[in-house]
């Protein structure tokens, strides 16, 4: 988001047949941690946990704020429109979804099709524990092992130091700040792109 070795069957190109619904859960260094397709079940405790503007302020617009049931529902409700390739799964703790991890891939075909975007929010009760770091390492292994994506980055808006501590703990390496990347409540903001590289991958 590995070449196969001799005998083994290579992994599925990257963009397809990556159906969130279908996927299995992935555990994670957390007791009773995982990442997991979201069910409409989930909607009371992701509304809970998202309707919080210290997570909206990091997001893009379209994360509401204040964050309703209804919002919720309408999230879990609409993988089935999704775009091929995209994923969203529950980051779940002690049997509760406490917040959401997502990877939109490049378009297929084009040249950004091995490149995917990673997003991720996590309720504030949970900060501090290493959650988020967990989350983001584990669907990272995930990705490299099961796609042929190569890279994986995102960006994060300028004052938001721990969402870089959580991306540096995860593997992932700062390559450039963005100038005037956002415009976010009023303020135009640099962004830090952080990427994960594949092992093994070279250019050319």
């Amino acid at each position: 988001m590995t070449g196969a070795a001799a005998g083994e069957s290579p992994p599925p190109p990257a963009n397809k047949d990556w159906q969130p619904n279908d996927m299995n859960t992935i555990p994670f260094n957390e007791p009773d941690g995982r990442l997991r397709p979201l069910q409409s079940a989930d909607a009371p405790s992701i509304a809970a946990a998202a309707d919080d503007p210290a997570i909206a302020r990091w997001l893009r617009n379209g994360f509401p704020s204040p964050y309703t049931l209804a919002d919720a529902e309408s999230f879990i409700a609409d993988f089935a429109e999704r775009e091929e390739g995209e994923r969203h799964l529950g980051i779940e703790v002690d049997g509760r979804v406490v917040g959401v991890i997502g990877v939109v891939p490049g378009t297929p075909g084009d040249v950004h099709e091995r490149t995917a975007e990673v997003g991720y929010w996590l309720g504030a009760s949970h900060w501090g524990r290493g959650i988020a770091t967990a989350a983001v390492t584990a669907m990272t292994r995930s990705l490299f092992a099961e796609t042929e994506l190569v890279r994986l980055q995102a960006a994060v808006y300028e004052g938001n130091r721990a969402s870089c501590r959580v991306l540096e703990k995860a593997g992932f390496t700062k390559e450039a700040t963005l100038r005037s990347y956002v415009f976010k409540r009023g303020e135009i903001l640099d962004a830090h792109l952080y990427a994960a590289v594949r092992d093994g991958v070279r250019p050319g």
